[in-house]
């Protein structure tokens, strides 16, 4: 089946050019959705080069990762819809798996979690503090949502509330909305070049404030659906 894979990129210029080309040699024939998060090095002009194979997309000031990939997500015309960094840690020939397991499994949305993960020995624990945090408050049940390599139905992009640190809680908004999921490992490499744009105390500050934040957006948001007489 036909799918989009969206990808952010925020001053990448060092990483853009591998990624993109490993991308388009793993998955041939998806529409790949390339987004600039406003970035103040050459990485606008390394993604315009790949066009017409990618879709090449640029928000004029940095808005964030999930500012880019909610973008993405709204300007993609395929079926199904993949998502991954744009660092070269998330391995792109993962995805066509993530995809045969959103077809095999009949779930709504497929999780990847990193099984082998390339990161130093504290990012490794804050990212399971963080995890075990997560799930005891909002209860989704997903092993690693900082993985960005997921999978989805079309239909759930509508469930998606976008704000600064949404793709965090991608399986905590589907779930709320009642989209089932499944799981499943997935390579995961060092990075290519550059430097992280995040600290794990930039982390940790801006995950206490959005689950809070995620928490009362949960308990409240209205999930609804609704029957017309006489539709089938």
């Amino acid at each position: 089946m036909s799918y989009s894979i969206i990808v952010p990129f925020y001053n990448e210029e060092e990483t853009a050019k591998d990624v993109l080309e490993e991308i388009i040699a793993t998955n041939p024939g998806a529409e790949i959705i390339a987004i600039n998060d406003g970035s103040a090095d050459k990485t606008w002009e390394i993604m315009q080069t790949f066009v017409p194979q990618i879709r090449a997309l640029q928000l004029p000031v940095n808005k964030g990762q999930s500012a880019a990939m909610y973008a993405g997500l709204r300007n993609s015309t395929q079926p199904l819809v993949a998502l991954m960094d744009g660092d070269g840690q998330n391995d792109p020939a993962e995805i066509p798996k993530l995809i045969a397991e959103l077809e095999k499994s009949g779930k709504d949305f497929v999780c990847g979690y990193r099984a082998n993960r390339q990161d130093t020995a504290s990012r490794r624990y804050a990212s399971k503090f963080a995890n075990s945090i997560r799930r005891a408050f909002l209860h989704d049940g997903v092993r690693d949502t900082g993985c960005s390599l997921k999978a989805m139905k079309r239909e759930c992009i509508d469930a998606l509330v976008p704000f600064n640190g949404m793709h965090r809680y991608i399986p905590a908004l589907l779930l709320q909305a009642e989209h089932d999921f499944s799981e499943i490992p997935v390579n995961h490499r060092h990075r290519l070049a550059g430097e992280s744009k995040y600290t794990n105390w930039d982390r940790a500050l801006r995950g206490i404030h959005d689950l809070i934040g995620v928490s009362w957006l949960i308990k409240r948001k209205v999930p609804f659906a609704i029957e017309e007489a006489g539709k089938d």
